[in-house]
């Protein structure tokens, strides 16, 4: 039986102060927490939640990375610099860097490789846009992405990838798919996966839902068959919102 996972992206939010704080309240409610955690601070508030984090149960994440390890690339971030702040596992593909910052499948690609690399865990993301959704294409833009930010990813690598399906019309805009849309699009996406990989391997993938989840729709999306966890964006930025996500059962 396959394991929760529930992830916070706090995207561009927190000074160091304020992710200390919010970090320190998760460390103490979920301390009896069953599931797997993670919470990813901005670049700037890393080094500070680490130091919260240690010894705790929940994984330090970054972001994104670049797809370098070192080098004259102005304003990256590499894995070498992450892994030196305790980083554990980086989100990689969300849709604001595919669509707001323009990164296409090749690019992801190279950093899911780099990262598995380097020992990060991935949580590679995954979605369509609205107008794709509508157009009947909502399985096929994830299968795209999914082989592709998988290209050339060893089965036995395959344990430390997650993947998070995020249909981008419901990113904070308080729209969430039904969770039977959404089991609909995990259930297609575990598919590809035991084409690429074998049964077994896709059985054993969490694939988590990333779209607006709420306190009062994580327990309905996460109860369907192929729906593992949680990437949580809005709802990640207060403990009283996330820690109850974080909490269900």
């Amino acid at each position: 039986m396959r394991n929760y996972y529930i992830a916070g992206n706090w995207k561009m939010h927190k000074t160091r102060a304020e992710a200390a704080a919010l970090a320190q309240a998760l460390v103490s409610q979920l301390k009896k927490g069953k599931h797997k955690y993670l919470v990813a601070p901005s670049f700037t508030a890393l080094e500070t939640v680490a130091s919260v984090l240690k010894g705790s149960p929940i994984l330090l994440g970054a972001q994104n990375m670049a797809a370098a390890e070192q080098g004259a690339h102005t304003g990256e971030v590499s894995v070498l610099q992450l892994k030196d702040l305790g980083v554990q596992a980086v989100i990689l593909g969300h849709s604001e860097r595919r669509h707001s910052y323009h990164e296409d499948d090749e690019l992801i690609n190279k950093k899911v490789k780099l990262a598995l690399q380097h020992g990060l865990e991935v949580i590679l993301c995954v979605g369509e846009l609205l107008s794709e959704r509508e157009a009947g294409k909502a399985e096929g833009v994830c299968e795209i992405q999914t082989v592709r930010g998988l290209a050339g990813v060893a089965a036995g690598d395959l344990s430390r990838v997650s993947i998070a399906y995020e249909p981008v019309w419901a990113i904070g805009t308080g729209k969430t798919a039904t969770p039977e849309d959404a089991d609909a699009i995990h259930a297609a996406i575990r598919r590809v996966v035991a084409r690429l990989y074998g049964g077994a391997a896709a059985e054993e993938l969490l694939i988590q839902y990333g779209g607006s989840v709420k306190p009062d729709n994580a327990a309905q999306l996460m109860a369907k068959e192929h729906i593992d966890g949680a990437l949580v964006g809005g709802a990640a930025l207060s403990a009283d919102t996330f820690v109850p996500i974080a909490l269900f059962s």
